[in-house]
């Protein structure tokens, strides 16, 4: 035989092996590998986390209680406020929080310091009260240095006759 027929018969051969060759099935294929990088969904994502200030502003009735023109007596509503706060505080038996006293910008440097901490004072003695341990709660006046309200005008000054309870970290 020559060379071409030699080739020939071959080729020939190797198309009736290949045709004979058992076929793989669909399902013998594997499965296209799965993504490990979809996450699923936090079910606390967006939320503040446990103990912390934002918990505690998002869990009270308000982190803060106003007081009128030279008081600094705690009223129904106040009490409601801080009724709340104690409860949270009750739930995280380990925070600890400073009262901030606040006063509008009228009356003296030193009269609005004294006035800011009978106000933070007072609203740590009805928290205390309440049963929260006065060990976990400090005090300081900012008297007239950080108003909330920039005015000089009665809803401005309203708004600075204050005590905030903030979380310490």
């Amino acid at each position: 035989m020559n060379r071409h027929a030699t080739r020939l018969v071959m080729a020939v051969s190797l198309v009736a092996l290949a045709a004979c060759a058992p076929k793989r099935k669909v399902e013998d294929i594997p499965p296209a590998p799965v993504q490990q990088n979809e996450t699923v969904p936090d079910a606390n994502a967006g939320k503040p986390a446990p103990g912390s200030q934002e918990d505690f502003v998002a869990s009270v009735a308000a982190d803060r209680v106003f007081f009128d023109t030279d008081k600094f007596d705690i009223d129904e509503e106040d009490q409601a406020v801080l009724r709340s706060q104690a409860a949270w505080l009750a739930r995280y038996p380990n925070k600890r929080v400073t009262i901030e006293g606040h006063c509008d910008e009228r009356g003296t440097r030193d009269y609005n310091i004294a006035l800011g901490d009978r106000r933070a004072n007072a609203a740590k003695n009805f928290l205390a009260t309440l049963g929260v341990d006065a060990a976990r709660i400090s005090t300081i006046s900012y008297g007239k240095e950080r108003p909330e309200a920039l005015g000089s005008d009665e809803a401005s000054w309203a708004r600075n006759r204050r005590a905030v309870t903030v979380t310490v970290q």
